[in-house]
């Protein structure tokens, strides 16, 4: 009852996004609007507030965030490998696979799952697990890229670009301003104090209606495989690597090693399609691992969630 208890109210949103959708309840043209209001504008002020108060030396654990981020390499490195030799995709459509089997949905579910999982005291990792995932795996995504693709441009050029993106994220901006704010100690004003925190209501509602609402596009088509394999790797070998290096490399608290694995485990996020129609290449792949793994993760999510609450039961 637990597990249902975190996991339920997050998917159900979810799934109510999809059906008003599905049955033209909700406009299909309004849900990129709706996505974008909460990526764009609602989830910088949850982080810029966040960032306000956050603890540096409880927030940035180097074995907590090598854990999480080795996993998500990993992850790549097998996803890209399956991709090239065991379904003979291009080098270009293996990097697209294995950014499918890396890139967590960190804000839309993983924030709403760990928060309801492990509360308040999460936070602090939560929020350094998505500042840095971003501009480190998106970068990364696109270095790689531009090596495997024979028609891409000088590496010089695609770091640019990557940086430029980076800049712009405004994720990645609310978090530079929380963080300046928070270094210089500086104090909101009221109005933008009082502004900031009506708009972190709205993250959580409108981010899981507006998934939900996007799910319709992807459809199921002949490299449903493929995609499972990615959306395997990601919900099931990026959080056990992790759960392996946070215990018996760098003994981690369980309070730290039970974050890093759920948040290893939340499915793919909305920016691997995006990634994929940058590039064009292996676009079906992608759009099907979100799909599929949004499903799969109400089992496995309860499944890890089940795991982290019994260590005593897996001697760790």
């Amino acid at each position: 009852m637990m597990i249902l208890d975190v996991v339920g109210p997050v998917f159900l949103l979810i799934g109510v996004g999809f059906l008003s959708v599905r049955v033209n309840l909700f406009p299909a043209a309004a849900v990129g609007g709706l996505v974008s209001f909460a990526t764009n504008f609602a989830v910088p002020c949850l982080l810029f507030r966040a960032m306000l108060t956050v603890n540096f030396s409880t927030a940035f654990n180097p074995g907590f965030l090598v854990s999480f981020y080795v996993g998500a390499v990993a992850a790549f490195a097998v996803g890209a490998v399956t991709a090239r030799y065991g379904f003979a995709r291009s080098p270009g459509e293996s990097v697209v696979v294995g950014f499918s089997a890396y890139f967590t949905n960190t804000v839309l579910i993983g924030l709403p799952i760990v928060q309801r999982a492990y509360g308040d005291a999460a936070l602090p990792q939560i929020y350094a697990i998505i500042g840095l995932h971003a501009p480190l795996l998106m970068s990364s995504g696109m270095i790689a890229m531009e090596l495997a693709r024979r028609d891409g441009e000088p590496i010089g050029r695609a770091l640019l670009q990557a940086g430029q993106r980076i800049a712009a994220n405004p994720l990645l901006i609310g978090i530079a301003l929380g963080l300046s704010a928070n270094l210089l100690g500086i104090d909101l004003p009221g109005v933008i104090d009082s502004a900031t925190e009506m708009m972190t209501k709205a993250v959580l509602p409108a981010a899981l209606f507006g998934l939900g609402g996007a799910l319709n596009q992807y459809k199921l088509r002949e490299s449903y495989g493929l995609a499972v394999v990615a959306a395997l790797l990601k919900l099931l070998l990026h959080p056990l690597i992790a759960l392996l290096l946070a215990v018996f490399v760098f003994g981690l608290s369980w309070e730290l090693t039970r974050v890093a694995v759920l948040m290893a485990a939340i499915p793919p996020g909305l920016n691997v399609y995006l990634f994929a129609t940058f590039y064009q290449r292996a676009t079906d792949v992608a759009a099907n691992s979100i799909l599929v793994g949004t499903v799969l993760a109400v089992a496995t999510i309860s499944l890890w969630l089940f795991i982290l609450e019994q260590p005593g039961r897996w001697g760790w």
